[in-house]
């Protein structure tokens, strides 16, 4: 009797095979080099880019398109780095003190994070936001907006031991990377009008400026 067998596919002798693994491999360096960029390489999109929009899970896990969202009114678009950080929790308590005011002028207040959804309610409790929280799995748009960095070792350890950020449980990703915290309007081209960048961490959006940004649209 002749046994009849297939063709092993992920054999390394399969030329599929190889060009799969061999993109697979370019891809990985390609994050890994996007994500461990110093912080002072980190720039940030500029006004007039594009903006890119995905779609992520809000405090409550379910899916937030802000493509979709975009066709409603323009966006403010908050980067924050996580429920440990109290420059963080102040921002977003402010920007929730004009929610309202953006909403009368039809805008919209997203702000994203590196952190799981238990952690976005955990913010949201801490600042009462009336806004959605959202993750950013495998730091794909915090890379896309070219605000990825990784602190240093002693600097991760600070934030992790002193302030309880569990950074690698929190972002189920042992990188701990983070965001530069930045603030991003877009218009409902899904183009950056206006921008907040600053590596300092301590230095934030000013509340009144992001009014008069959308207003000035």
């Amino acid at each position: 009797m002749v046994l009849l067998t297939r063709p092993v596919l992920y054999s390394s002798q399969n030329p599929i095979y190889m060009l799969r693994y061999l993109f697979s491999a370019l891809f990985s360096l390609f994050l890994f080099s996007a994500c461990s960029q110093d912080l002072d390489s980190v720039q940030g999109l500029a006004i007039g880019d594009q903006a890119p929009l995905p779609t992520l899970q809000n405090e409550e896990g379910q899916s937030i398109s802000l493509s979709e969202a975009l066709k409603k009114g323009p966006i403010v678009l908050v980067f924050y780095r996580g429920q440990w950080c109290p420059y963080c929790n102040r921002h977003l308590s402010a920007l929730e003190a004009i929610r309202d005011s953006l909403e009368m002028e039809g805008a919209q207040l997203f702000a994203i994070s590196p952190e799981k959804p238990e952690y976005l309610q955990e913010m949201q409790e801490k600042t009462e936001a009336g806004f959605s929280l959202l993750y950013d799995s495998a730091y794909q748009t915090i890379i896309a907006y070219n605000l990825a960095f990784l602190p240093s070792a002693g600097t991760r350890f600070k934030y992790n031991t002193i302030l309880g950020a569990k950074l690698s449980e929190a972002h189920g990703d042992e990188r701990e990377l983070l965001p530069v915290p930045a603030t991003f309007l877009i218009d409902q081209e899904g183009i950056i009008r206006w921008r907040h960048f600053d590596p300092d961490y301590t230095q934030r959006s000013d509340p009144s400026e992001v009014l008069e940004a959308l207003r000035a649209l």
